[in-house]
């Protein structure tokens, strides 16, 4: 049995979990912890970490689990654990007051110290160890130190207060721009020309992160210049060519790792994202019908697979993450010594496997091998001097044998909350897919994650944030519903469902009424019957994943023109104005907004297929055959019914199809004739 056990035991968080038999008292954020640290007038520990968070587990063990440690936070202040994947809303404002502190990014775990009155951060950091080390203190003198300068310093700490006030009051402009112009996208354009690496690909140095939102922006600025600009090409294969062959992709299982720690793609972060594998499974979709290169649709295959294997529950949710540690070491899962593949394989085996993952170079993971595609089979027929064919037979049977053997390990956790916004990137991921890649499995299981969203998270009208133990909870934030409404979209391209449009509608409507900024334009990410906190953020630059703003923008104005509804095209236009001062000043950090900006510009194509569902299959894999970022393509059956007015007025033909081109306000004459659309298709940009 535990020696301890506090509050946390009655939440259903995976991470707050961790933490319910700590001798820490801990407390989750609530009002009655609040009003506990006013009453005892005691500052607010506030740690904020997530399930698969490498450093939370050391900073849990080395500080969290000590008794002496506990009794220090204990008797200083009122003990808050936050896991930010449910409550984004804290974390935002918190790793935001943590740059403003530090003049540096912050990260997780995340240490603030709050007043127990106005909840303002006077002190901020992320790990700390248990022993001075790093040029950092130890935590329990550090604890000593801004306990003692709480006591003593009540007039700085009102001023401080004062000036957080007025901080965050500028984060949100009153005023944009007047006209909105293509200027973004050139120098956005430039910006990532200039970051990129070319030896490596990717952008900057290590860490290096997939930044999927970039790599789309290059892509779809790739096709936007009738596909002249084979430079913004190149960046986009060589990035996704090194990350398939790198150690950042789970050779064996599929699925992306969170980063990597070199240059080269080599040795990542273990830990596996839902929010990573979602936009990288559909940028990778979208880059194989680009470049129709097969790498890219194997990378699309195994991902989906491994999400649907691994990360899908039963009821048809989404997973949240895999934890990088199994058995308290980083990796322990994933890495392997030759000396269990010589035992497991046969020699012929082993001598394709070993060149191909490059277990015949030196080690490169502590003292262990991390797989990387070193050699493709062309080339180890070559060095072996056997037939292509047969290197890739046993490297099928090597890759199975060592497949299996993996699995008998004891595995990394997997944190198995379901959370709305990121399974609706993942349902994204997984529609994009399925459509592209003509494969039914992918398309079903996005449907099974919406429809457990519609059945589990969404309750009177309005979305919940996050599942577990069969409870919903929280109330939805603005990335909840705008990733959800892109989804959806998605969804309708790859399969036609009516109660997927209607859930659409619902949501845009929501977004309008409880996020929208009326006076200024934009969304808030909170609703505005949400808990009253230090700062109501109105997020527009991407992070980890895009900007809430950004897809709320592009997808209203997809929805608006689909549906002819000015009030959604209207939020949208607001929206990128009140973007428009931080688009100009750091364009690249708003590649999801670039991409709202341009289908504003440049208004996306709409196609309506109506007619006789396999009839519509041919004309659809005509779409299929092209990579058309500005174009939104819905085949509705001859027999659907309860259309909205703007669908219903475009007839069907029961027998054969009938295509029907918009873009913007405009439409052309429909077309019968699978030729002529066929023609239509081509001389479009899309």
């Amino acid at each position: 049995m535990p020696s301890h056990t506090n509050r946390l035991i009655d939440q259903t968080s995976p991470y707050l979990l961790q933490h319910a038999h700590n001798p820490v008292d801990w407390w989750p954020w609530c009002a009655e912890a609040l009003q506990l640290a006013r009453a005892q007038d005691k500052p607010i520990l506030l740690s904020v970490g997530y399930s698969a968070c490498h450093w939370c587990h050391v900073m849990a063990h080395e500080s969290f689990e000590d008794d002496s440690t506990a009794q220090v936070m204990n008797e200083l202040f009122i003990n808050i654990k936050v896991d930010r994947e449910e409550r984004p809303d804290l974390d935002k404002i918190y790793q935001t007051a943590h740059q403003l502190i530090n003049q540096r990014s912050g990260g997780w775990p995340l240490t603030m110290i709050l007043t127990p009155a106005g909840h303002t951060p006077f002190f901020a950091g992320t790990y700390f160890p248990v022993a001075p080390r790093y040029g950092m203190p130890a935590f329990k003198e550090m604890l000593h130190s801004v306990a003692q300068y709480y006591r003593e310093h009540h007039a700085e700490l009102q001023e401080q207060h004062q000036a957080f006030v007025e901080a965050f009051a500028q984060m949100n402009p009153a005023t944009g721009a007047n006209t909105l112009s293509a200027v973004p996208l050139e120098m956005a354009r430039r910006e990532l020309e200039q970051q990129f690496d070319r030896e490596h690909g990717g952008f900057g140095k290590a860490p290096k992160f997939p930044h999927p939102t970039n790599l789309e922006r290059l892509l779809r600025h790739w096709s936007a210049t009738r596909q002249q600009d084979q430079s913004a090409l190149h960046m986009v294969r060589r990035t996704l060519s090194a990350m398939a062959h790198g150690g950042i992709f789970d050779q064996l299982g599929g699925g992306f790792y969170r980063y990597s720690v070199d240059d080269l793609w080599m040795i990542p972060h273990f830990e596996k994202m839902l929010y990573d594998n979602g936009p990288l499974l559909a940028l990778y979709a979208d880059a194989a019908v680009a470049t129709q290169d097969a790498s890219f649709t194997r990378i699309v295959q195994q991902t989906a697979e491994w999400t649907l294997r691994e990360m899908q529950s039963p009821q048809g949710g989404y997973y949240s993450s895999l934890d990088a540690d199994s058995e308290g070491h980083e990796g322990k899962f994933y890495v392997w010594d030759t000396a269990q593949l010589q035992a497991l394989l046969t020699a012929e085996e082993y001598a394709v496997f070993s060149r191909i993952y490059g277990l015949n170079q030196h080690a490169n993971f502590e003292g262990s091998w991390h797989l990387q595609l070193v050699l493709g089979t062309d080339e180890v027929a070559n060095v072996l001097q056997i037939a292509e064919t047969e290197v890739q037979t046993l490297l099928h049977r090597a890759r199975e044998k060592c497949f299996a053997a993996r699995s008998t390990r004891i595995r990394p956790g997997r944190d198995e909350k379901i959370l709305t916004a990121w399974n609706a990137l993942m349902i994204k991921g997984m529609a994009a897919a399925g459509r592209r890649l003509q494969n039914p499995r992918y398309i079903e299981s996005a449907q099974r994650a919406v429809d457990f969203i519609r059945e589990h998270l969404y309750l009177d009208g309005r979305l919940l944030a996050s599942y577990k133990d069969d409870k919903a909870q929280l109330m939805a934030y603005l990335d909840d519903y705008a990733f959800m409404l892109d989804a959806l979209l998605e969804c309708l391209q790859a399969h036609w469902r009516a109660q997927d449009l209607e859930f659409a509608i619902a949501l845009a409507d929501s977004l309008l009424d409880f996020f929208s900024d009326t006076d200024n334009g934009g969304f808030y990410f909170t609703a505005r019957d949400h808990e009253k906190l230090l700062y109501r953020p109105k997020p527009m630059m991407d992070e980890a994943i895009p900007a809430g703003n950004a897809i709320a923008a592009a997808s209203l104005l997809r929805l608006g023109y689909l549906l002819g509804n000015t009030r959604y095209l209207e939020a949208a236009t607001h929206t990128l104005h009140a973007a428009w001062q931080g688009l100009m000043q750091f364009p690249h950090a708003h590649g999801a907004l670039l991409h709202a900006l341009e289908d504003y510009l440049y208004p996306t194509q709409i196609i309506i297929l109506r007619g006789e569902v396999s009839a519509m299959h041919e004309w659809q894999a005509v779409l299929q055959q092209r990579y058309a970022p500005r174009r939104l393509c819905l085949a509705i059956p001859a027999d659907a019914v309860g259309l909205n007015a703007a669908l219903q007025s475009k007839d069907a033909d029961a027998q054969g199809v009938i295509a029907y081109f918009c873009q913007g306000t405009q439409c052309l004459a429909p077309i019968r004739n699978l030729g002529n659309f066929t023609t239509q298709i081509s001389a479009s940009l899309g």
